[in-house]
């Protein structure tokens, strides 16, 4: 049963429980994309992220991985701790896609020589810009040695979902996450893992349009969104079985 809403962001609504230590997390189907500049719904998508998140969040949980996930309540509803989010967002880049291709000239589906972990600054008014190790302790985001744990974490939640999405024959091109802190200073893995924060690419696909199973495919106008996030739960929840 959900109590007051606490926060309502682009993806998810969280409220209250009657336990102060647990929210509740609901997943709506509205779709943005260039910082809320372009705005729709994705017929289902809540019910699938959902589906999608609690499989992944369990699996990285048996990888030993610490996530705020606690217990899917509902179609579209999961339990998590109750955590204070870093204002940073984490992102995980094992091929060039996206924003890095404009800034550093890369092509788009460039392999990277190793993956490459970037800080964004979690601010909508500023546009969410990137910044280094440095920006962090000025704005006295994070401590070194959470910006340490951060980076770590980072690279092996990665290699975890590149192993689990190889097994659903998808490609983990980069991913963002978002990670909180609980009421004993320990980091959680929280947000999400769904098309939503993943660029995936079907394996067997060599077409650059085609093998797009994200939300790629809203933000560049493709069609088939929802098919595509339903294509990625199919297989997500096959593997986990």
């Amino acid at each position: 049963m959900s109590g007051t809403k606490l926060y309502e962001g682009k993806a998810k609504i969280l409220f209250t429980t009657d336990d102060p230590h647990i929210l509740l997390s609901r997943y709506k189907d509205d779709a943005t994309a260039f910082n809320a500049l372009k705005k729709g719904t994705i017929a289902n998508k809540g019910e699938m992220n959902c589906a999608i998140a609690s499989h992944i969040f369990q699996y990285l949980e048996a990888q030993g991985i610490a996530t705020h996930f606690i217990k899917q309540v509902s179609p579209n509803e999961m339990q998590v701790a109750a955590v204070q989010i870093l204002p940073i967002e984490v992102v995980v880049r094992n091929i060039a896609a996206g924003s890095i291709c404009k800034r550093l000239g890369l092509a788009q589906g460039q392999p990277l020589k190793q993956p490459l972990v970037e800080f964004f600054y979690k601010n909508d008014d500023l546009g969410d810009p990137l910044i280094t190790d440095a920006h962090v302790s000025m704005l006295d985001l994070a401590t070194p040695e959470q910006v340490a744990q951060l980076k770590q974490l980072a690279l092996d939640i990665n290699h975890h979902l590149q192993t689990f999405f190889e097994r659903c024959n998808l490609i983990l091109v980069d991913f963002k996450v978002e990670i909180g802190s609980d009421a004993n200073g320990h980091l959680l893995l929280a947000d999400e893992i769904s098309p939503d924060t993943c660029r995936l690419w079907d394996k067997e696909i060599s077409d650059p349009t085609a093998r797009i199973l994200d939300k790629d495919r809203f933000r560049q106008d493709l069609g088939n969104v929802a098919e595509a996030y339903q294509e990625v739960m199919k297989r997500v929840l096959a593997a986990i079985a």
